[in-house]
């Protein structure tokens, strides 16, 4: 066999195998592999596919992208979905189509989700040295593009000889599916090994079988943290996307029933509870709700679940304002499990833990201060997020009555995609959802151009999903909410979604510029500068004052072959937008992509979260608008403290 076709026939007998509880999952790690095919792949892996095609079409099936980067999107959106049980294989050419695929590298790293890139690679021989889109240096003849790839991946190899395939797979393998280590895989291959044929061992092309490690905690560790929660007079839980990859969502639910404390939750743990749950206080950070940020602020003891502790979770290391706060961690990875100072990381399985931890508290409830405070935050919050819903901002919607009609348009068992722009972070406080699969916003790189294509990603999950379960409850709606700004940056695989036949829900929001950075530009005293879509004023060399630039991206995606409804502004917009959404999802499955598009006003903000995000102001500035900004700048800081123990004044430096 050539190293290609032998890579092929590996990937498709390789299982992934997880039991939750009595129930024990098999499923295929790798379903298929998407490739854009150049000089370094198209007579290595792409002859393989081809071979294989033909042989068996169902092996391993080829999928068609048109943009590398946005291909590594899909993989990431699927492994999402399966919870990270599978995920796509991405074969590329050399040059530009390998390096094409770091941004999505470095997304499916950050945000701890398995994807297997093959990039092709320079002649291993050095024959026709240098070769076409090969990089050169004096200093080196080792070093090639794909080298950018090492920082971030979490495994990379490179098959330089034949024999090497054999552990460059495995190892591999065995980073995508350990639950603390996954990202990136990378295996660059050289354009001339992958033809090169080699002496297949019968046992690497036989089925195997990768078990997903769920650890139980140790006792000594439950001890612990019963004994601080115990100690405790107001704890809170922040739970992360950890939760959902344990598939402890039910679990969480019975230990907060329990025990009486209340779940606050990051970008990637929405979904852990039911928006309408009493103990769900919903988002947590600089863009939570206030009614988690306000309980946050004064817990002594923080439970986190399954969470990394970004900077929009901790606002900056400010939300945590009690002197003597401590941190009960629960994570698989022991990187995260010791983060914050944490003075008792558990490392092991969440659901494990706190089904371990529900037993031996035997009874605990919070105190009855604690349940008022609960109840009453939450009140509040639900009636700002009700009253944001319905401004009636005429003659443009707020992107606030946006995120509330399309909300109300959905399903319980639809799903919100996003990625980047202001959309994440008013998602975040406002998306009420019902469903621990009905939010997907990839928050951990927040990157724009994502949102198309991981979507397609996710809807092709969700197809599994609905034929591997018998088809109850039929397949997902999956229904993309982006900005102009995201859309422009990558909506090319909307003609994926048009070739195959995918129904995809595309929300189009129309605001004529970079909205999120706009405001924090302005909050920041630079006066949103270069954060419009205008025409140059040349003798300002300024985007600031000139007039809208004429761009029909509803028209754009026509030319697409998309099928588009134009939601029109003026009176009763809200209204018709609802109904297009709707028009969108009684689309049959296999009707092909659905752009909705409607013009927003950008300058209307979503509630406050009454929290802070750590974006530095220059000190020394001519802009009075800067000077401001800094003042408030410095307030600020005042509130930042270390990881744990007493705050430490200014004064006496950080």
């Amino acid at each position: 066999m050539s190293v290609s076709q032998a890579l092929v026939a590996f990937l498709a007998n390789q299982w992934t195998v997880d039991r939750i509880g009595p129930q024990e999952y098999r499923t295929r790690t790798i379903p298929g592999i998407f490739g854009i095919f150049g000089h370094g792949n198209v007579a290595g892996v792409g002859q393989a596919l081809k071979q294989f095609q033909a042989e068996d079409p169902t092996l391993m099936p080829y999928y068609q992208g048109r943009n590398e980067q946005a291909q590594v999107h899909q993989a990431v959106g699927y492994a999402r979905h399966t919870r990270r049980r599978s995920t796509f294989a991405v074969t590329t050419s050399i040059g530009p189509g390998a390096t094409n695929m770091v941004t999505g590298a470095a997304l499916a790293t950050t945000n701890r989700l398995p994807a297997l890139l093959l990039p092709s690679d320079q002649f291993a021989s050095r024959a026709p040295d240098p070769v076409l889109q090969q990089l050169e240096r004096p200093d080196t003849g080792d070093i090639t593009v794909n080298d950018v790839f090492r920082p971030v991946s979490r495994y990379f190899d490179r098959v330089v000889r034949p024999e090497q395939l054999f552990s460059a797979v495995l190892g591999g393998m065995r980073v995508l599916l350990d639950p603390a280590e996954t990202g990136a895989v990378t295996i660059a291959l050289p354009q001339d090994v992958q033809t090169e044929t080699l002496q297949v061992p019968e046992e690497f092309l036989a089925p195997r079988e990768w078990r997903i490690r769920r650890p139980a905690p140790e006792e000594e560790d439950i001890r612990a943290a019963v004994e601080a929660i115990r100690a405790a007079d107001r704890p809170v839980i922040i739970a992360g996307g950890g939760v959902h990859y344990a598939f402890a969502a039910d679990t969480l639910r019975a230990f907060a029933e329990a025990t009486g404390i209340p779940v606050t939750y990051t970008q990637a743990g929405v979904g852990v509870l039911d928006w309408d749950h009493p103990l769900c206080l919903g988002a947590v950070g600089s863009t939570g709700t206030t009614a988690s940020n306000t309980v946050v602020a004064d817990a002594d003891l923080v439970i986190g679940v399954g969470t990394r502790y970004e900077d929009f979770t901790t606002a900056s290391r400010t939300a945590f304002q009690h002197p003597g706060v401590r941190f009960l961690n629960i994570n698989i990875a022991p990187f995260d499990a010791y983060k914050q100072g944490s003075s008792i990381p558990i490392v092991a399985d969440a659901g494990k833990t706190l089904a371990a931890l529900t037993v031996a508290l035997g009874g605990y409830r919070v105190g009855g201060d604690l349940a008022q405070t609960i109840d009453a935050e939450k009140r509040r919050w639900d009636a700002t997020v009700d009253a944001a819903f319905n401004e009636q901002n005429l003659p443009l919607p707020s992107q606030n009555e946006i995120i509330g009609a399309v909300n109300a348009a959905m399903d319980d068992r639809d799903v919100v995609v996003c990625a980047a722009g202001s959309l994440p972070g008013d998602l975040h406080k406002m998306w009420r959802v019902k469903d621990p699969f009905g939010y997907h916003v990839e928050y951990a790189f927040s990157c724009m151009g994502y949102e198309i294509a991981g979507g397609l990603g996710i809807k092709r999950a969700a197809i599994a999903e609905a034929g591997d379960a018998g088809g109850p409850g039929g397949v997902r709606d999956v229904v993309v909410m982006v900005g102009d700004g995201s859309y422009l940056m990558m909506h090319t695989e909307l003609v994926t979604a048009v070739a195959e036949g995918i129904k995809l829900v595309v929300v189009l929001i129309q605001n004529h510029g970079y909205a999120s950075i706009g405001a924090l530009s302005e909050q920041l005293g630079s006066q949103r500068f270069g954060t419009k879509y205008r025409y140059l004023d040349e003798a300002q060399r300024s985007f600031d004052t000139g007039s809208t630039l004429p761009v029909d991206l509803a028209a754009n995606a026509e030319s697409l072959g998309v099928r588009v409804l134009r939601v029109e502004p003026g009176d009763g917009v809200i209204t018709r937008l609802k109904a297009a959404v709707r028009q969108a999802k009684d689309a049959p499955e296999g009707f092909g992509p659905v752009l909705v598009h409607v013009e927003s006003d950008p300058l209307i903000d979503a509630p406050s979260s009454e929290s802070w995000w750590d974006v530095p102001v220059p000190g020394t500035a001519s802009l009075a608008s800067t000077q401001a900004a800094y003042a408030v700048y410095q307030e600020m800081k005042e509130r930042q403290r270390p990881l744990v123990g007493e705050r430490i004044p200014s004064s006496a430096g950080r």
